[in-house]
């Protein structure tokens, strides 16, 4: 019997459930049965889901690496060249044929096009009579896992992540071995051309590899898990963990995240900064639950259905100024050339740079959500939808919609020197430390650089106006 195990957002030996499933049943079944592997590319259906260059140029680094750990034990890895999904169903089917599949092995994905697909590759698995297994993978509890006492999705973050903390104590999740070697060290395939349409890409963010992901992530916990609680909203510091292409792309998982900070507080690392980044563990595992319980909101709908009646302002050229990153606001226009320019931006600024979109420029949440998958590497269904709708005040944030951040009291507390700023909006280096959160306010702006293209206390009154007469 051979059996195959399809990568998707999992590109990874280790801790891969599907991999070592497939290795586990192969070994079982005696020295006849055979594992192969294989991952299809999707080129069109990347582009409907708004995939950035940066985001192709990184999986498919990483399918490459993958291809030659596997080889090296003896696991070849197909590269299957399909448009779409619907595209990708026939392209395996071809493959399991010409290889004899008995056995496809997969890792769930949790978006409404991916469901569907898996459900098609099933049902087309069923008629060739091929067994079909999925293995839940994206979250440390399995998705569907954290319910309420009534058996209910959470919508709230807290209450989830309580219940969530005491599934981990409970059930001390643990890794999936890496496979042993099954044979000879094979030539592994090599995918050498980046699809048409993702050419331009930045520089990359991080090294290509999953040892370099583990090197990063034992690097964060040695040298900056300890003060994250502190430091983590600082963006001129290098405090944050960088770890998102891998968690987004599968090249690291989170329940590799979850017990390498559990064992660093155990051997008596920052209690508070630990927990803090474990909190962001749990974050992603709850938006990935919302995905899956709430199915609309991978389909350009709010979370709070009531919210979708609200009339955002026509986008012109201020949505425009947005991306470009010339709002007249320097810590939004600072994030977004981060953004523009390296295909990542920094958390606390995603937050700043939505809710300055969403609620001061009042404009739909769903083009923002659009153009940061565009341009980030660690652009991710999930989060990122979780993150706009939850700035947006459409989402499952507790907060009162009139929570809407000042972006210059923002800059002052998390940029106090400018630092930020200055290294991305070199027009405005000269101001000092006082006059670099808001030149506007001084009555002189350096030559080039705009006026605020819109007023920031009024703004917030119309924004909050427009959700209070929702609620009446």
């Amino acid at each position: 019997m051979t059996h195959l195990v399809w990568f998707r957002n999992d590109l990874r030996i280790a801790d891969n459930p599907a991999l070592t499933a497939a290795c586990k049943d192969a070994g079982e079944a005696g020295g006849h049965s055979d594992v192969r592997a294989c991952f299809i590319l999707t080129p069109a259906q990347w582009q409907e889901h708004d995939w950035s260059p940066a985001r192709v140029w990184f999986v498919i680094a990483h399918a490459n690496a993958l291809a030659e750990t596997l080889a090296k034990l003896g696991i070849p890895l197909c590269f299957i060249h399909a448009e779409r999904f619907s595209d990708s169903i026939t392209a395996l089917e071809a493959h399991c044929r010409e290889h004899g599949i008995r056995k496809l092995h997969f890792n769930e994905e949790y978006g409404v096009n991916e469901r569907k697909r898996d459900k098609a590759v099933k049902h087309r698995c069923d008629e060739r009579n091929i067994t079909a297994r999925k293995y839940r993978d994206q979250t440390v509890a399995p998705v569907g896992e954290i319910l309420t006492g009534q058996g209910e999705p959470y919508s709230v973050f807290t209450p989830f992540s309580r219940r969530w903390r005491s599934w981990i104590d409970d059930n001390q999740p643990a890794l999936f071995p890496i496979p042993e070697a099954r044979g000879d060290a094979l030539k592994p395939e090599r995918i050498a051309r980046i699809p048409e349409g993702f050419s331009d890409a930045p520089p990359a963010l991080v090294e290509t590899g999953e040892d370099a992901a583990h090197s990063q992530l034992e690097r964060f916990l040695a040298e900056h898990a300890g003060a994250y609680k502190d430091q983590r909203n600082f963006p001129a510091l290098d405090s944050t963990s960088t770890l998102s292409p891998y968690l987004a792309n599968g090249v690291l998982s989170g329940r590799q995240c979850l017990i390498a900070a559990r064992q660093a507080q155990g051997m008596g690392g920052n209690q508070e900064g630990l927990t803090t980044w474990i909190t962001e563990i749990a974050w992603r595992d709850f938006y990935i639950n919302t995905l899956y319980h709430c199915p609309r909101v991978s389909m350009h709908r709010a979370f709070k259905p009531e919210t979708e009646a609200l009339q955002w302002n026509d986008p012109g050229q201020h949505f425009e100024a947005w991306k470009s990153g010339n709002t007249g606001i320097p810590l939004v226009d600072a994030a977004m050339r981060q953004l523009n320019q390296t295909g990542w931006m920094h958390n606390r600024l995603r937050m700043v740079t939505a809710m300055f979109l969403t609620k001061n420029l009042f404009i739909d949440w769903r083009l923002g959500e659009a153009y940061f998958m565009s341009k980030l590497v660690d652009g991710f269904l999930a989060s990122n939808n979780g993150g706009w709708q939850w700035s947006a005040s459409t989402g499952t944030d507790a907060a009162p919609y009139f929570r809407v951040f000042n972006p210059v009291t923002q800059s002052e507390r998390f940029d106090p020197k400018g630092e930020f700023i200055r290294e991305w909006m070199p027009e405005l280096a000269k101001l000092d430390n006082k006059r670099i959160h808001d030149p506007s306010k001084s009555g002189v702006i350096p030559g080039g650089y705009p006026r605020p293209i819109v007023n920031l206390k009024e703004s917030r009154k119309e924004a909050i106006a427009r959700f209070q007469a929702l609620k009446d």
